[in-house]
């Protein structure tokens, strides 16, 4: 019995930092896992300061995506972490059980560990240690994330000695790697890594034989991408990227990640020892990485039931891209049928010309460039939703209910042809009539006003009337 009240039953984990036990708390008469504080590599003695840190960030987290941390006990020369019993196995058990998950399977995992980053990044803790691993998923589909065991608060120092990065290698961003401090976007980098095994069925880079030669490739090279990420590809592009400045935050992960996939869960023990385990090491020798400050556009974040509808993000590329579709369909509107305002071109479409959104701007009329954009919208919204998303404003994602929702409304309609746009640059707003055609045949009109704010040198919808 731990500190006269918790009988331990079976070992049922072991990580780089200590033991994990089944127990029961002979008080409360309900099932535990308690977590014996081993030593960290390097150190002579087990961490205690660690130790009461994790039970200090965890308990300020209460969350349902974060495994709860009940006590912190001492046991003759020994000192135990009590936390809640979830039921289940590790996501990197589970992988390595069934093998890789579908885009649809991974996404709503990996969403709630992004929803409980994010309340810990508010929180103004970085957890640092993001991996598979740490991520604890039951029969039902909830998942859990666990180990604040280096996790770092605002107001803390540095937690590792000088010269030396602490993490788990394959999950390392690389400004970590590089010696820097861990931030909330070197979480991020990490989210997309676990993200990367889900999909792959293995980590995105191999420690096992060649460590240092790893850690100098995700310092000094472009992330590795996967074929079949489907329509995850985006937060891999976004979260694994080398320059923290250009990630997503975690929250804008998490919107995106706001889908109606479902996963089944075989649980298996969760015994073993953790391949990934937490390591201290040495930084690779690198080249220095700028670390800039993580700033985000506002603009880049969440829709209404007709035009929007669930939160997520689709920045920086895709954003740049349907800027520049948009820049050469303004073109040849004005080029083609300047009186009549009617574009001339659809996305998708062959285009004379290669025009910059720079230079077509100072060509066009506001008015042009209005009915341009809104025409541009209605015949991407109808193809790739996620594009259009990112064609809203986030305060008008919210509103919409996310992108889930938008998603599945604009999934039932086929086409969506607009007529009589009517711009007014003045108030900022476009009116117009449009003829749908639903994927069943059948067949409806609406006329519709769009409020606009500029969006870099086109739009982006901000609301509805």
């Amino acid at each position: 019995m731990i500190a006269g009240r918790y009988d331990l039953e079976r070992e049922i984990g072991r990580g780089g930092m200590g033991a994990v036990w089944l127990g029961r708390d002979t008080v409360l008469g309900r099932e535990v896992a308690l977590k014996r504080i081993g030593m960290m590599p390097g150190l002579e003695s087990p961490d205690l300061e660690r130790a009461g840190r994790e039970a200090r960030l965890a308990a300020r987290l209460n969350h349902p995506h974060v495994v709860a941390v009940f006590d912190l006990v001492e046991d003759g020369d020994e000192t135990w972490l009590v936390m809640e019993y979830v039921e289940g196995t590790t996501l990197s058990a589970f992988v390595a059980h069934d093998g890789a998950l579908s885009p649809d399977e991974a996404a709503p995992l990996v969403r709630q560990a992004a929803d409980a980053l994010a309340a810990a990044h508010e929180a103004g803790i970085v957890h640092r240690d993001v991996k598979p691993s740490n991520m604890l998923v039951g029969p039902d589909g909830e998942m859990k994330l666990t180990d604040f065991g280096i996790a770092r608060a605002e107001a803390d120092a540095s937690l590792t000695r000088t010269g030396l990065v602490t993490g788990s290698p394959a999950y390392l961003a690389p400004e970590v790697a590089s010696g820097a401090t861990a931030t909330e976007a070197s979480d991020v980098w990490s989210l997309g890594a676990t993200l990367f095994h889900l999909l792959a069925g293995h980590p995105p880079y191999d420690v096992k034989d060649n460590l240092m030669g790893a850690l100098y490739r995700i310092v000094h090279e472009e992330p590795p991408r996967l074929a079949n990420a489907g329509w995850l590809a985006p937060v891999l592009e976004h979260t694994m990227t080398r320059q923290p400045g250009d990630r997503w935050t975690m929250s804008q992960v998490r919107d995106f990640l706001e889908h109606d996939g479902a996963v089944a869960i075989h649980p298996t023990p969760v015994g073993g020892i953790d391949p990934d385990g937490t390591r201290v090491l040495q930084p690779t020798p690198s080249e220095e990485i700028a670390v800039p400050p993580v700033s985000v556009d506002p603009r880049l974040t969440a829709s209404p039931p007709r035009v929007a509808s669930r939160r997520s993000p689709w920045p920086w590329v895709t954003a740049a891209a349907a800027l520049l579709a948009i820049a050469v369909i303004a073109a040849a509107a004005f080029l083609g049928s300047r009186d009549s305002g009617t574009p001339s071109a659809a996305p998708g479409s062959p285009s004379s010309s290669a025009s910059s959104p720079s230079s077509t701007a100072s060509t066009t009329s506001p008015g042009e460039r209005m009915r341009s954009f809104i025409a541009t919208y209605l015949s991407t919204v109808t193809s790739d939703q996620h594009k259009s998303w990112a064609m809203l404003t986030p305060s008008f994602q919210a509103e919409s209910g996310g992108f889930g929702k938008y998603q599945q409304f604009w999934r039932t309609i086929s086409s969506a042809t607009p007529r009589d746009i009517t711009p007014d640059p003045a108030a900022m707003t476009v009116t117009y009539a449009v003829d749908y055609v639903r994927t069943d045949g059948s067949n409806a009109s609406d006329r519709v006003t769009l409020q606009l704010v500029e969006g870099g040198s086109s739009y982006l919808i901000a609301g509805e009337g």
